[in-house]
C-alpha cells in the first residue's frame, strides 16, 4: 500500500465516543473506491434500563428502490419501536428495513430512521452494519473523534450532528460596534448574534452596511483554523407575520414567485459558493410564519383577516418549503425551522397541529424532511428558559398549576421542557429522529431584583405561581420591548438532552417595533403592542401590553432596551 492511500486510512481511524459509525473511504487517487455503505448509529437518550437512538445510513453504490439495514447486539437489548423504518429482532440480530415512503436511496443518498429500546447492563454500540448484505466501514472509537459524519479535511464535507459542537459562532461586527458603544455594553458585545435577512436589500447590504457576503467573508476572517457557525434568520415571507403588524415585511400575500426568484435564489447561490464551504452555516426559518395557520384563523377568537388569506392560499408553506430545498442543497447548510414558543402553541390543540403543519410545509416544493436539520424555539421572544419554582405537576389549595391564570392550562411551564416536548412531537409526526432544538435566550433572563427566589405563597395556585415566576411579562402574549427584561443565558453548544444550542438569533438591543407610528421604507407597520398604553387584545387576554416607552422601527437599535437587558441579565453580567 502506497503511502498515500496509508494516510487516507489512517484518517478514517475516527473514534465515535457514544456512536458506531461506518465510514467510507476517500478516493485520494485512481483505484482507491469509496465503502459501498456508512451507517450512523447514534444513542440519542439513555436512562439506565432503555434508550432511543438513531441511525442514518448512506448508499454509496447503485441507487436502490428498497433497503435493509443489519446489525447485531453483544447485550441484552431489545427494540420496543421505531419510527421511519420497520425494524424487526430475532435474538441480538437487527433487521431495520424501508418504509413505502422512504424506499428509494440513490447514490450518495441517505435515510434515517429511529427506534426505542431496552437493555440491562451494557448498552454497547454494535461493531458491524450491513446493507442489504454487503459490509459498511465501521470505526474504532474512542474519545477523539471529530464527528461521525465527519471524515476530516481528506473527506467530502457532510453534515454533523450538531453544527455548534466544537465550533465557535460569528459575531457580527455591526451589532458588536453598536453594543460596545453602550454603556457597560464591552461586557456582551462579542457574544455571537445572528444576521437577519428581513429584506430583499438587506442581501446585499443596507445604507451602506455589510451585506451577505459581507458576513461570510468575515466569518472566514473569525474562523481561523476551527469550525465556526454562521447564524442567519430567513425572513421575508409573502404576507410576513400575518398576525402583527411591526414585522410586516415587504412582499404581499400573493408573492410567492417574487420570493422564490428575487429572496432565497440570490441567497442559495452564496451559500453554495465554494468559498464558504468550510464554513457551518445555521438558517433560522422564517418566523413568526407557520404556527399563525394554527392559531390565529378560521373561527378561533385571536383570528385575523390576514392569517386567513395566508392559510388559504398557502404561500407560508410554499415558502418554507421551497426555503428548505434551496438552502439545504449545500452541505455545510443546517436548517432549523422557526416553532415558536410554549406561550404560543403549547396547548393541547396547537401541540400537535402545529407539528403536522411544519412537516406540510417541509415535505412542499421539493424539500423533504432531510432537508430540516432541527427547530427553534423562543425567537425573539421573552419566555423564560427554566422556572424553577414551579412545575407543571404542581398542585396548590386542591388545584393543578394547570388552573393558574397565568399558566392558563398550557402543558408547559418554560422554554426547555416545551423545546424537549415539541422535538418528541415532530419525530412522532415523522421528522428524522436526529433533529436538535434550539433555543433563543437573548433576552429571556429575568435577572435583577425582580427574580423570585422561591415559590410564592400557597394560599391559592395564582399567589403560588404570581410569586414565584421567572417571567414577569403581564400576559405571556405579550412579544413587544417588554419591561424589565433580561439577557438570558449565554450562547453555548449541547447544553441540555435534544438541545443543540443556546443561541441569540434575536439581537439584544434592535427593537421590536415602534411605540408610535413611523414612516418608514422597510415595509414594518405599527402595531398597537408596542405601544405602552395599549390594553390589550385577544391574544394577550386584554391585558396592557408591557411594552417599553420610545421605541424605534423594528430592528433598528434601542438604548434603553440594552442596558435594561443588561442590567437584568441571567446570569447576571460581571
Amino acid at each position: 500500500m502506497s503511502r498515500s492511500r496509508t494516510a487516507i486510512l489512517a484518517a478514517l481511524a475516527l473514534v465515535a465516543g457514544a456512536s458506531g459509525t461506518a465510514l467510507a473511504v476517500v478516493p485520494g487517487d485512481a483505484g482507491i473506491a469509496a465503502a459501498p455503505c456508512t451507517v450512523d448509529y447514534k444513542v440519542q437518550n439513555d436512562w439506565g434500563s432503555g434508550f432511543t437512538a438513531s441511525v442514518t445510513v448512506t448508499n454509496n453504490s447503485a441507487a436502490k428502490s428498497s433497503w435493509a439495514v443489519k446489525w447485531s447486539y453483544a447485550g441484552s437489548q431489545k427494540v420496543t419501536n421505531a419510527w421511519n423504518a420497520k425494524v424487526t429482532q430475532s435474538g441480538a440480530a437487527v433487521t431495520a428495513a424501508n418504509e413505502s415512503y422512504n424506499g428509494t436511496l440513490a447514490t450518495g443518498g441517505s435515510a434515517s430512521f429511529g427506534f426505542q429500546g431496552t437493555y440491562s447492563g451494557s448498552n454497547a454500540v454494535p461493531a458491524t452494519f450491513t446493507l442489504d448484505g454487503v459490509t459498511c466501514n465501521v470505526d474504532g472509537g474512542g474519545p477523539t473523534d471529530p464527528g461521525p459524519t465527519d471524515p476530516g479535511p481528506t473527506g467530502p464535507s457532510t453534515k454533523v450532528d450538531n453544527p455548534y459542537a466544537g465550533a465557535k459562532m460569528y459575531v457580527n461586527p455591526e451589532w458588536s460596534a453598536k453594543a460596545a458603544a453602550e454603556p457597560g455594553g464591552s461586557r456582551v458585545s462579542n457574544q455571537p448574534t445572528a444576521v437577519w435577512l428581513d429584506r430583499i436589500a438587506a442581501i446585499n447590504g443596507v445604507n451602506g452596511g455589510m451585506g451577505l457576503r459581507d458576513h461570510l467573508d468575515a466569518a472566514l476572517t473569525q474562523k481561523g483554523s476551527g469550525e465556526l457557525v454562521v447564524q442567519l434568520v430567513i425572513y421575508n415571507l409573502p404576507g410576513r407575520d400575518c398576525a402583527a403588524l411591526a414585522s410586516n415585511g415587504e412582499l404581499g400575500p400573493t408573492e410567492i414567485d417574487k420570493y422564490k426568484t428575487q429572496y432565497i435564489d440570490p441567497i442559495a447561490a452564496i451559500l453554495a459558493d465554494s468559498k464558504y464551504a468550510g464554513l457551518r452555516i445555521v438558517n433560522t426559518i422564517e418566523i413568526d410564519s407557520l404556527p399563525n395557520l394554527v392559531t390565529n384563523t378560521g373561527s378561533r377568537p385571536t383570528a385575523t383577516p390576514q392569517c386567513d388569506v395566508m392559510k388559504a392560499n398557502g404561500n407560508y408553506q410554499k415558502g418554507v418549503g421551497y426555503a428548505l430545498n434551496k438552502l439545504g442543497d449545500a452541505p455545510n447548510v443546517y436548517n432549523y425551522i422557526d416553532a415558536g414558543h410554549h406561550g404560543w402553541i403549547g396547548w393541547d390543540d396547537n401541540f400537535a397541529p402545529s407539528a403536522a403543519l411544519f412537516k406540510e410545509a417541509a415535505t412542499s416544493e421539493g424539500a423533504t424532511l432531510n432537508d430540516v436539520h432541527g427547530f427553534i424555539t423562543n425567537t425573539a421572544n421573552y419566555s423564560a428558559l427554566k422556572e424553577n419554582n414551579f412545575t407543571i405537576n404542581d398542585n396548590v389549595a386542591g388545584k393543578s398549576v394547570r388552573e393558574s391564570k397565568w399558566v392558563d392550562w398550557n402543558r408547559y411551564v418554560d422554554e426547555l421542557s416545551f423545546a424537549q416536548g415539541f422535538r418528541n412531537q415532530l419525530v412522532t409526526t415523522g421528522f428524522n429522529s436526529g433533529i436538535g432544538m434550539l433555543i433563543d435566550t437573548s433576552r429571556n433572563g429575568w435577572g435583577g431584583t425582580a427574580r423570585p427566589a422561591g415559590p410564592g405563597a400557597s394560599t391559592t395556585v395564582d399567589t403560588y405561581i404570581e410569586g414565584g415566576r421567572y417571567d414577569r411579562r403581564i400576559h405571556i402574549g405579550n412579544w413587544c420591548n417588554q419591561a424589565g427584561a433580561g439577557l438570558g443565558e449565554r450562547p453555548q453548544a449541547a447544553p441540555a438532552a435534544g438541545i443543540d444550542a443556546y443561541v441569540w438569533v434575536k439581537p439584544p438591543g434592535e427593537s421590536d417595533g415602534s411605540s408610535s407610528a413611523i414612516p418608514n421604507d422597510e415595509g414594518k407597520g405599527f402595531d398597537r403592542m408596542c405601544d405602552p398604553t395599549y390594553t390589550g387584545n385577544a391574544r394577550n387576554g386584554n391585558n396592557m401590553s408591557g411594552a417599553l416607552p420610545n421605541a424605534p422601527v423594528a430592528g433598528h437599535w434601542f438604548s434603553a432596551q440594552f442596558q435594561q437587558l443588561m442590567q437584568n441579565a441571567y446570569p447576571p453580567l460581571p
